[in-house]
């Protein structure tokens, strides 16, 4: 097992698959994953596809693109596509209060959870908030009331070196009150 900064510094969005499918067992982990994730009230308000079919993740792409956005994901193997689902009755009341969006927060969260347990398995990913989702749902038979919120493109990644990650400085994004 790899360390977490070391893990961390690995993931990275990946836009050139190998034609190699994905094992199951290795989706299922990334599954796993994500339901370890923390949420509100542990609502849990997330449901995942798995589309791990070649025949199928080839209608799938299309979904996911348009004339410039997302052309790569004709060559990916697998996807899981991100459903909100309704959290229980106390993240409900306390959004509502709150007048926070814990759902949202909560998918992100489970999100990277996915991708980080890819990454620590030698797969690639990459989040997609960008797709058609009424054509995604009508190909996946999603219920029309249900929101698709992202989509992990997940294969094996043409190239397995670490790109530099280009970061804001740490004084930008934080502030230390002692």
């Amino acid at each position: 097992m790899e360390n977490f900064f070391e893990l961390v510094s690995k993931r990275q969005s990946c836009r050139k698959y190998l034609d190699i499918a994905v094992e199951k067992e290795k989706l299922l982990k990334c599954i796993e994953a994500a339901q370890a994730a923390p949420s509100a009230c542990n609502s849990q308000p997330w449901h995942f596809i798995v589309v791990n079919n070649k025949e199928l993740a080839a209608k799938v792409a299309p979904c996911l693109q348009d004339k410039i956005m997302n052309k790569f994901t004709t060559q990916c193997q697998a996807f899981i596509i991100v459903i909100e689902e309704n959290g229980n009755l106390t993240s409900r009341a306390g959004a509502l209060m709150k007048h926070q969006d814990y759902r949202s927060i909560d998918l992100g969260i489970a999100t990277e959870h996915i991708c980080l347990a890819a990454t620590e398995q030698g797969l690639g990913t990459c989040i997609l908030g960008w797709f058609n989702e009424k054509e995604l749902k009508k190909l996946l038979n999603v219920n029309a009331f249900k929101r698709i919120r992202l989509v992990i493109a997940i294969g094996y990644p043409e190239d397995g070196s670490v790109r530099k990650k280009v970061r804001k400085n740490i004084d930008e994004i934080s502030t230390f009150i002692e």
